[in-house]
C-alpha cells in the first residue's frame, strides 16, 4: 500500500475546516492529522503531530498564514505548506511563497483541484500545473513592484536547454509534458530540473517559476 499523505488544515472558518477534512478523509491515499483555526494552534500541533502537507489560509487572528508559514519553514519541520488564497488576496501570496509556501489554492476551487494540489506539492512535481494557478502567478508577476525585480544576471548561469525547461515550468508544464514538449526522456527533464533549481538558489519550482517571470524571462500571459 502506497504511502498516506498526513494533511492540516488551518483557517479560522470552521465550515471550511470541516468541508475540506470530508473530501480530503474521503480518499484512501491521505488523512487529515490536524485542524486548526489560527497559526499559533497549528505550530502547537504540528510541533506534536507532523504533517506533509499543510493547507494554510492567510487572514487568521493571533498569527496569520504568511507568519506561520515562515516559522514552519525555519523549523526544518519538512512540511510542504499550500495557501488558500482568493485572487484579492495576490500581494499575500508572493510574500508567502518568499516565507517557504511551496504552492497556493484558490478557496473556491473544485475538490478535485485542492486533492490534486495536495499530491503533487507532495510529490514535488508539477505544483503550477492548475490553469487558476498559472493565471494567479501571471497576475502576481503583472502587479509586482518594479523594485522587488531582481536582477536578470540570475539567469546567466542556466544553459539553453535549461532555460527552454524553465520556461516550460513557468508555463505549467509537469515534467511529463515538458519531455513530450522537449522529446527527451523524463528522467532528462528531471536532471534538468534539479540543475535549474540548483543553480537559481530555488527551494522548489515555485520559486523558481516566480523568479522566471520577475526577471522577465516570461512574460504574464504568454
Amino acid at each position: 500500500m502506497s504511502e498516506v499523505i498526513r494533511v492540516a488544515i488551518v483557517d479560522d472558518q470552521q465550515l471550511v475546516r470541516a468541508g475540506f477534512s470530508l473530501v480530503i478523509n474521503s480518499q484512501p491515499d491521505m488523512e487529515v492529522i490536524v485542524e486548526a483555526g489560527d497559526g499559533l494552534q497549528a505550530l502547537r500541533a504540528l510541533a506534536t503531530y507532523p504533517c506533509d502537507v499543510v493547507l494554510m489560509d492567510v487572514r487568521m487572528p493571533n498569527l496569520d498564514g504568511l507568519q506561520a508559514t515562515a516559522q514552519l519553514t525555519e523549523s526544518g519541520s519538512g512540511a510542504k505548506v499550500i495557501i488558500l488564497t482568493t485572487f484579492d488576496l495576490d500581494e499575500y501570496v508572493l510574500q508567502a511563497i518568499r516565507a517557504g509556501a511551496s504552492g497556493f489554492l484558490l478557496k473556491d476551487a473544485p475538490p478535485e483541484d485542492m486533492l490534486e494540489a495536495i499530491r503533487t506539492v507532495h510529490s514535488g512535481d508539477a505544483v503550477i500545473a492548475p490553469s487558476s494557478t498559472r493565471r494567479l502567478i501571471e497576475h502576481l508577476a503583472h502587479v509586482l513592484p518594479t523594485e522587488q525585480r531582481p536582477d536578470t544576471s540570475a539567469l546567466a548561469g542556466l544553459t539553453e536547454r535549461e532555460r527552454e525547461v524553465l520556461i516550460e515550468m513557468a508555463h505549467g508544464y509537469s515534467n511529463t509534458e515538458i519531455a513530450e514538449r522537449l522529446f527527451v526522456a523524463e528522467a532528462t527533464v528531471k536532471t534538468h530540473v534539479g540543475r535549474v533549481l540548483a543553480k537559481l538558489g530555488a527551494r522548489d519550482r515555485v520559486q523558481a517559476v516566480i523568479l522566471a517571470y520577475e526577471t522577465g524571462l516570461v512574460a504574464p500571459g504568454s
